[in-house]
This record gives structure tokens, C-alpha cells and sequence, in this order.
């Protein structure tokens, strides 16, 4: 039997056979047209299921022109939110007041840029993190607890503090490659499964040969 079911809500059931309800498979339970969730990507929290997107992205409205693009077997804790590009104010005058949001006709700020904010796969979000407008991070990477993630993040890169800094690379570069190249998160379930103890223990030659 697998480990996972992607069609699960709340993925996690205790030992004492009762369901987790604060850990959510944020595909299942976020409906948005500017955020996009791969298989397996959870999130703790202690809202509702239908509460996730707000909690996750509290300034990504229907209107915004941004996207939060999140891969798969993304993991991320109580606490962590995305700022995004929308909740930026103008800041190019005299005055950072956002005085347009407020009426529907004048709602938003057209001329200012936007970008799209990109999580890779099998990405550690640690708790009470926030990530800034516009950010990528890099497959693989390990976000401590309570960073502010202002710049991109390498893959399998472990990065911390505010402003978010790299405290080391998880691996050598000829491992991330390797890795990147296998990428092991777009196999098949049964076959990530089949190979959970090479994934485990670090074992990339038997990855290779998988």
C-alpha cells in the first residue's frame, strides 16, 4: 500500500489512528486562478482547508496579475506566508500611499512591475518563514526558520536569516546537477516509493540506476 494518497486533504494520520487536520495537500484544497500547486506539497496551519490561500498568500487577489507557482513534494511550516508582487506600494513619488487600491476603477497599480513567484521541488520551508515578491527557489532547498527570503535561492542551497542568506550548499555541485537531472520528484509514485531507502540514505548511484 503507498505511503501517500494525492488525493488526500489532510495527508498525515497519527498513531492513534486519528487524521492531522492542520497539515493540508494544498492542491486539494486551493482553488485560485494565480496559484498553481504540484502533487504532494503540503502546508501546516491552523485555519480551515478553505482558508489555506489566504493564509498561504494573503495579498494575492483574484485581480493581481502575479502567479505563486509551488512544486512538488514542497514542504512548508505553521507560520510561513508568500508575500507577493501586489502588495507592493509605488514607491517611485513623493508618497507610498496606495491610494488606488480602494475603488474598483482605479483598483491596482498597472504600471508597476510585477513577477511571479516560483518554489521548486521537495522545498523545505521552515516555520514563521516569509518570502518576499518576486522570489525562486531553487529545488531542494532548505529555508530556516523565521528567514526572510528576499533574492532567488540556488537549488539544494540551505539559506537563513533577514535578509536570507546562504549558510551552505547541501551538496556539491556535481551532486546537484546529478540530481537535478534525475529529478526524482516526477517519477512515478510506486517508483519513489520503490526507491525511498536511495532517497533516504543519500545513495545516488542507486538513484542513477533506478
Amino acid at each position: 500500500m503507498s505511503l501517500l494518497d494525492a488525493n488526500a486533504i489532510h495527508p498525515t494520520t497519527l498513531p492513534d489512528g486519528r487524521v492531522y487536520t492542520d497539515t493540508v495537500y494544498m492542491k486539494n484544497v486551493i482553488d485560485h486562478p494565480r496559484i498553481e500547486i504540484g502533487d504532494f506539497s503540503y502546508f501546516t496551519h491552523s485555519g480551515t482547508p478553505e482558508e489555506t490561500a489566504q493564509i498561504l498568500a494573503p495579498y494575492l487577489g483574484h485581480g493581481c496579475r502575479e502567479r505563486l507557482v509551488i512544486g512538488k513534494f514542497v514542504q512548508i511550516a505553521r507560520g510561513s506566508y508568500f508575500i507577493t508582487s501586489s502588495a507592493n506600494h509605488p514607491m517611485t513619488g513623493f508618497t507610498t500611499y496606495p491610494f488606488r487600491i480602494f475603488k474598483p476603477e482605479t483598483f491596482g497599480y498597472k504600471d508597476l512591475p510585477v513577477r511571479d513567484t516560483i518554489v521548486g521541488h521537495d522545498v523545505w520551508i521552515g516555520h514563521d518563514a516569509a518570502i518576499m515578491p518576486g522570489v525562486r527557489i531553487g529545488a531542494g532547498a532548505i529555508v530556516a526558520a523565521a528567514s526572510v527570503v528576499v533574492r532567488d535561492v540556488q537549488p539544494y542551497a540551505v539559506v537563513g536569516g533577514n535578509p536570507a542568506a546562504v549558510i551552505r550548499m547541501r551538496y556539491p555541485t556535481e551532486v546537484i546537477n546529478d540530481l537535478l537531472d534525475i529529478a526524482w520528484w516526477d517519477w512515478s509514485i510506486e517508483k519513489i516509493e520503490a526507491n525511498l531507502t536511495a532517497l533516504s540514505n543519500g545513495d545516488l548511484a542507486a538513484l542513477k540506476i533506478a
